[in-house]
Parts: C-alpha cells; sequence; structure tokens
C-alpha cells in the first residue's frame, strides 16, 4: 500500500470524515521523482469541534502514528464541517527553496 493510501485509510479509521483531500506535493520539493514524502492535507470532520487548531494537528498526528516516520513534512488543514462551509480558506503550498 502506498503512502497516500495509508494516509487516507488512517484518517478515514480515526475520524468521521466528512471531505478529505490529500495532495502528494513531494515533486515540488528535491527529492527523488515517484516519491512520497511531502503532502497537503486537507480534512473535514466534525470530530474536531471545540478543538483547537493545535489539539486537532495532534489528533491527526497520534491517527497517523507511524506513518509520520515514513514522510518528511504534512500541511494540514483540518475543519469542522460547518467551517468548510462557511469559509473553507485552502492554503497554497510554497515552492521548495531547495528544488
Amino acid at each position: 500500500m502506498s503512502t497516500h493510501e495509508t494516509i487516507v485509510s488512517q484518517l478515514n479509521l480515526s475520524f468521521d470524515v466528512e471531505n478529505l483531500f490529500l495532495e502528494n506535493e513531494s515533486f515540488m520539493h528535491n527529492v527523488p521523482l515517484n516519491s512520497e514524502t511531502h503532502f497537503k492535507l486537507i480534512i473535514v470532520s466534525n470530530d474536531f469541534t471545540d478543538l483547537t487548531n493545535v489539539k486537532r494537528h495532534q489528533c491527526i498526528y497520534k491517527a497517523l502514528n507511524d506513518t509520520m516516520t515514513r514522510i518528511h513534512a504534512l500541511s494540514i488543514q483540518a475543519f469542522t464541517l460547518d467551517e468548510y462551509l462557511k469559509n473553507p480558506i485552502i492554503l497554497e503550498s510554497p515552492d521548495c527553496a531547495n528544488k
């Protein structure tokens, strides 16, 4: 199973996911072709209700556990469904300075 598939699977098992988008952004960095080292995650779940952004990220890192040792970077945008519907601010990822 690819790292991408593993991340999606683990998140779907850990959260009641309304929407999930995971993009492999490794191509934007100085890594070998077809690497799975840098990801951008947008996840929508009401499991994040009343949690700060830090707590949301901690929950995601806990859910991914050992998978985090296989990647270099994970950009996370975690929303409740209401937050996402009201204002889905999707940040663009910057280009890597070392590419």
